[in-house]
């Protein structure tokens, strides 16, 4: 395995029956970065996260983990991995500290560090005052913190994180994200799956799932500069009847609606995007404003799906450039 990767997964597949949740993926994930998985329910981020860390055998492929074959040497694995799982599963008859002083026990953590440690993860997460109050008496950022707290202890070299500010407030989802990059300045690698956009434009790099394939890598930034997609942004006070004569344009692939706005991808052959739909719409008579703008990650998103369910093929690659 490459030293400078914590992942290194060819091919790793997964099937339930005659159901493919995770579909010959790829993925090479450097240290001490945060990896992101981006994509809808279903689309086979939490089986490839059960995969990597040998709690789900795949079907074909393989995968190697922080130097360990994950499917062989999973015993050993997980002494090196903290894993936080969508739900909150430690003990809610537990307090805060009688969480921790068992994950202590679970990890073998030797007496003459744990007091530390344990007092270091109360102070990091803001849990110093809590420390007699019982888990499931916790409100959601609360949990979320004595989770991360107690999937870090250990202190392993490579964190899951299966979708975890799904139940939490935005201030606890934006204090949450500060954690994970103090964690990586002190070289842990991270790998979170997400279906927020915003958390993950915070990775430093990307993989979008769709129906168990990997539709696009690479870093965010990277992935909006170079589209799949020409991106137009219409203004107009009749959006019905915009996005009426969008919609009949063969070369638009996808309109979205954003106040008074309309989010357009065309397809990236298209000559001259602009002239294209303000002709549509001044046929339709209808009054708007029509320019080129910058992809989001979202449009991202929904221009790798759909070139994938048009049958396309494999991811668009790191470099951004379609395939």
């Amino acid at each position: 395995m490459n030293g400078d990767y914590a992942i290194q997964a060819r091919g790793l597949t997964r099937q339930f029956g005659p159901l493919t949740a995770v579909d010959h993926v790829d993925l090479s994930i450097p240290r001490a970065q945060i990896y992101g998985f981006l994509g809808p329910n279903g689309s086979g981020k939490s089986t490839t996260i059960r995969m990597l860390c040998g709690l789900l055998l795949p079907t074909a492929g393989s995968v190697e983990v922080l130097g360990y074959d994950a499917t062989r040497e999973s015993e050993k694995l997980r002494q090196k991995i903290g894993y936080m799982t969508q739900r909150f599963s430690l003990w809610e008859d537990l307090t805060v500290l009688e969480n921790l002083r068992f994950i202590a026990d679970i990890f073998s953590i030797p007496a003459a560090e744990r007091t530390h440690r344990i007092d270091a993860a109360l102070e990091e997460y803001h849990l110093a005052d809590r420390t007699e109050q019982r888990a499931g008496t916790m409100s959601g950022g609360q949990k979320q913190r004595l989770a991360l707290a107690t999937a870090t202890l250990h202190e392993p070299e490579l964190l899951l994180l299966d979708e975890p500010t799904s139940a939490v407030d935005p201030q606890s989802r934006r204090d949450f994200w500060e954690s994970l990059f103090r964690l990586v300045g002190q070289g842990t690698t991270i790998l979170v799956s997400t279906h927020y956009m915003d958390e993950a434009e915070r990775c430093h790099r990307l993989a979008i799932l769709d129906n168990g394939r990997l539709v696009a890598e690479g870093a965010p930034k990277t992935l909006m500069d170079d589209i799949d997609a020409a991106v137009i942004e219409v203004e107009a006070e009749d959006t019905g009847g915009a996005r009426e004569a969008l919609s009949r344009l063969a070369e638009v692939k996808s309109v979205a609606q954003l106040g008074t706005r309309l989010h357009a991808l065309l397809d990236r052959a298209t000559r001259d995007p602009e002239a294209m739909a303000r002709t549509a719409l001044e046929r339709a008579g209808v009054a708007a404003k029509v320019e080129l703008t910058r992809a989001s990650l979202e449009d991202v998103f929904v221009a790798a799906t759909l070139r994938s369910r048009d049958g396309n093929g494999g991811p668009q690659p790191a470099s951004g450039k379609a395939s």
